[in-house]
């Protein structure tokens, strides 16, 4: 027959265990509780950028600037560089810098914006880049680096899903 403390040790031994698998149980779910808080949260940021994004006054910048046509840097300053203008194209220019900066920190995942952005910002920095890399020689080394680099980010993306594009 089995003796009594044999039987309260072996009642020990199964409460160490089952309150062992409670804890890891509690704290994968706690884990998993915070990255769907964390997946959550950056889906809402994301959308608040895509509200701005899509909304009427910055289609209209974007389609306003896309028209605008210069020969090199000077004669887009000569055409361009009225105060109405250049707030335009600033507007733009720190939107797409603000998602850059968002990307880089990993605040927002890149798919996210390849997925409903990419081909206006592949659009924008393809136009805008001369432009960018005559200020950085010009005015300030730093101009429009976070702009490149959303669309460093986002091309290698739209290259695999669409290998026709690689330049």
């Amino acid at each position: 027959m089995i003796e009594l403390s044999v039987i309260r040790d072996l009642v020990a031994i199964f409460g160490v265990i089952a309150g062992f698998t409670y804890y890891v149980m509690t704290v994968r779910n706690s884990q998993r509780m915070q990255q769907m808080t964390l997946e959550t949260r950056q889906a809402q940021l994301f959308m608040q950028v895509y509200d701005r994004w899509a909304s009427r006054d910055m289609t209209k910048m974007e389609y306003e600037f896309q028209q605008w046509e210069w020969d090199d840097y000077d004669d887009y300053v000569s055409k361009y560089h009225d105060l109405e203008n250049r707030s335009l194209r600033t507007t733009i220019g720190k939107y797409y810098e603000g998602i850059g900066v968002l990307v880089k920190r990993g605040l927002i995942d890149p798919t996210f914006v390849d997925d409903l952005m990419s081909s206006a910002i592949m659009k924008y920095w393809e136009k805008y880049e001369p432009i960018a890399k005559e200020d950085r020689k010009r005015w300030m080394p730093m101009a429009a680096e976070y702009q490149e680099y959303l669309y460093t980010m986002i091309k290698p993306i739209v290259e695999i899903q669409y290998p026709e594009l690689k330049t």
